[in-house]
């Protein structure tokens, strides 16, 4: 595993190694969105990644979609992310913000009756959504009008500002998983016409526009991107995925990115193809690649030049010391779904590291 622990630039900064850990939504902030102290604990536990990319973050307030998400908007959310970060810093680590506009995947219950917005108006269907009263179904989005989205964009640039006064080390900007940015760049979700819809061009615009916003608070080098082409998770699709990831890539030789975050398949298996090969051969900056990686897989990639880095998401959940227990071939804790968005440490603080099971305690 020796290529996996090897550093690797990110702009000006260098990650220890290559075993970085991918946004996870855990739902442990309190409710006005504020990160808490278990939030500290939590990622300083696993500050032996190469590189934290914290959970999806709200860049603009009213934009829930997991009900006990953090934010990035307010003052309050600011101080506390500082007491994350700084834990994150103590314990040798480095640490991205994952900034986040849930779109169409919000709801009134969790927005004060507030309608969710997306580029067109589609619902999501088969799936329900986490609220105070239950899970319930999605709604019908309104479509944003054009003139709205440089309102979008200026509370993007606005989290970042914020992330940047948090004291993280830069900030990704979600544009996975049919959340807006990835909703406008994908024609399942995106039927409109004008300036952002139609064409690649046009469907991108919004999140090169977010992407440029970022930049201009932290520089290129301290900017990622993650994208998930092929995931139909919140009823994604596109027709053309291998088309798109193909431009994408080479489009985002112009930002000058820290990184580009591209998860390589779809969480249902409904979409199928390699949208890796093909970004790789185009994109000619840091590419980290996520889902369903092994250890040994992750280490043949990078030493094969086909990634830089992989984005592990179960294994850090359940394994905090995940670096060392890769290193010393250990075996993995087994991550429990059944805690993954429940309140307090149960599933989320107490998964033993190495040490504990030799002594027989959980940490």
């Amino acid at each position: 595993m020796s290529t996996l622990f090897s550093p690797i630039a990110l702009g000006p900064l260098t990650a220890a190694n290559r075993i970085f850990m991918a946004p996870l939504t855990r739902c442990r902030a309190d409710a006005r969105h504020v990160p808490t102290a278990l939030m500290a604990q939590y990622y300083a536990q696993r500050a032996s990644a190469g590189l934290i990319v914290a959970e999806a973050t709200m860049a603009i307030e009213g934009n829930s979609a997991f009900w006990m998400e953090p934010g990035i908007y307010s003052a309050a959310q600011v101080t506390a992310w500082k007491t994350v970060t700084d834990a994150v810093h103590a314990a040798g680590g480095r640490i991205f913000l994952q900034i986040w506009h849930g779109g169409r995947a919000c709801h009134p219950l969790l927005n004060d009756g507030a309608q969710p917005v997306a580029p067109s108006p589609i619902a999501i269907v088969g799936d329900e959504v986490h609220t105070p009263e239950g899970k319930k179904p999605y709604v019908m989005p309104r479509e944003l009008r054009d003139d709205e989205l440089p309102g979008i964009v200026a509370g993007f640039k606005k989290a970042a500002e914020n992330a940047l006064g948090a004291g993280f080390d830069g900030v990704e900007v979600h544009g996975a998983n049919g959340y807006l940015l990835d909703e406008f760049l994908r024609n399942g979700a995106n039927k409109r016409g004008g300036a952002y819809g139609g064409s690649l061009e046009n469907r991108a615009r919004l999140m090169f526009e977010v992407i440029e916003a970022a930049i201009g608070v932290w520089g290129g080098g301290r900017v990622g991107l993650r994208i998930s082409p092929l995931n139909s998770f919140n009823s994604m699709i596109d027709s053309d995925p291998i088309g798109l990831s193909t431009w994408l890539a080479e489009r985002l030789n112009d930002f000058n990115l820290a990184y580009l975050h591209a998860m390589r398949g779809d969480f249902f298996s409904q979409q199928k193809g390699d949208v890796m090969t093909p970004i790789r051969a185009h994109y000619k900056g840091v590419l980290v690649g996520n889902m369903g990686y092994t250890p040994e897989e992750a280490d043949k990639a990078v030493a094969d030049g086909k990634l830089d880095a992989v984005a592990f998401g179960s294994g850090f959940l359940a394994n905090p010391d995940l670096p060392a227990r890769i290193k010393a071939g250990a075996k993995l804790n087994p991550a429990n779904p059944a805690t993954f968005y429940s309140p307090g440490p149960e599933g989320y603080t107490d998964y033993p590291v190495l040490a504990d099971r030799v002594s027989g305690s959980i940490a």
